[in-house]
């Protein structure tokens, strides 16, 4: 006996199945009743939300259902976000976002690919899954306005340390094009670039002398940014008390190794608001589970899926370095020095992706339960904070 999916809408009471294949500028949608039926296939102009209401009171009249019917829809997950799921459950209709990575595609080399075939297989695969296929892709977690509003902050921090980068990486290169070379862009490089002299005692031509000023203002007013980002993420950490996400970040804070940076990127992008039910999922959401190929008499090891949060994992692999430089004594670093740290280079590194993810596990259960990893050091969270002149005043 399959068992199916306990919803509203089952193979006793019919409902209206709905997928969305969303463009720029036009959307494709596909409405069905069960397998087996041709779909009614419609387009729309993109963010039409009086056109979608109408062409699902159409498809119930055309498929025979009453007005109340359930209606069961889906789309992927992608630069549309979840506003659009959230306005599909304010007209109760029960939507699921769709993780795109984890569609079976056709594995031909040529195959062909259009938003209507796909609007297709996306219908067949929504009426499969509500009829009790729970593998046959994955559903994304949807967060609230307030959690996905809460990520901006190190997001946007994230983005303008890239520009920062990037700012200097063109003043450097602009430099070397005339064998000029500074190890480090400070405030004092308006007056250093005027003392610069070329090769044969020239200075810095003028058009270049001009560019390389608009560029050093150009990040000049990034650094701003940043100061300001920070200055406001170190302020909410040391006075929103009533915020359980910030107390989240304090109990990060106070372990050696763990700073503002990664406490707040843990909390804001998983732990405060994710529901994790185990280890595996945690390191399935990360990106950091092991991708077997296991087939007849081949057997390897392809390594981590780098299937999750990007960021998250990134910063899993720098704190786990860091855990072994600032808390050497505890007993998930000894247990990386033994079993790695006396082979070579590319052991080391397969190393530390496990002790990431031994780590980033132990930190779930610490802030679970607050017990720390076991032979951890903790110290005072406020020694980590900068920008706040009435820190000495907290609690």
């Amino acid at each position: 006996m399959v068992a199916t999916r306990s919803t509203d809408c089952s193979t006793m009471s019919a409902c209206l199945y709905l997928a969305f294949e969303l463009g720029e500028k036009e959307w494709k949608l596909a409405f069905s009743v069960g397998l087996g039926r041709k779909p009614r296939e419609r387009q729309i102009d993109a963010r039409d939300f009086n056109a979608v209401a109408e062409e699902i009171r159409r498809a119930k009249q055309r498929f025979g259902l009453a007005e109340d019917a359930a209606v069961v829809s889906c789309y992927e997950a992608g630069r549309d976000g979840f506003w659009l799921h959230c306005y599909l459950r304010s007209i109760e209709v029960k939507n699921v976002v769709v993780d795109s990575a984890s569609i079976q595609v056709d594995r031909r080399k040529r195959r062909a690919k259009t938003d209507r075939l796909d609007a297709s297989q996306l219908l067949k695969m929504l009426i499969r899954w509500n009829l009790g296929e729970d593998d046959v892709w994955s559903v994304a977690r949807v967060p609230s306005v307030e959690e996905e509003d809460a990520r901006q902050l190190h997001r946007e921090l994230e983005t303008l340390r890239q520009e920062q980068t990037a700012h200097i990486n063109r003043i450097k290169g602009l430099l070397s094009l005339h064998g000029l070379t500074m190890p480090a862009i400070s405030r004092r490089f308006p007056r250093q670039l005027a003392a610069f002299r070329q090769w044969d005692g020239s200075p810095v031509p003028p058009e270049l002398y001009k560019r390389l000023l608009r560029e050093f203002e150009r990040m000049q007013h990034v650094n701003r940014q940043i100061r300001h980002l920070e200055k406001e993420r170190a302020q909410t950490i040391c006075h929103a008390d009533e915020d359980r996400q910030v107390a989240q970040v304090r109990r990060l804070l106070r372990l050696k190794g763990i700073g503002p940076e990664s406490s707040w990127l843990y909390v804001k992008e998983v732990f405060g608001w994710r529901q994790i039910r185990n280890r595996r999922e945690l390191a399935s959401l990360v990106g950091l589970t092991p991708t077997p190929y296991n087939s007849g008499t081949q057997q390897r090891e392809q390594g981590i899926s780098k299937a999750g949060n990007r960021r998250m994992r990134t910063m899993a692999i720098e704190i786990a370095w860091g855990w072994l430089r600032y808390q050497p004594w505890s007993e998930l670093s000894r247990w990386y020095f033994k079993k790695f740290a006396k082979g070579g280079k590319r052991r080391r590194k397969i190393g530390i992706v496990a002790l990431a993810r031994k780590l980033l596990v132990a930190l779930w259960k610490y802030l679970e339960t607050g017990v720390p990893p076991a032979g951890a050091e903790l110290g005072d969270w406020r020694k980590k904070i900068r920008y706040t002149p009435d820190l000495t005043s907290q609690p």
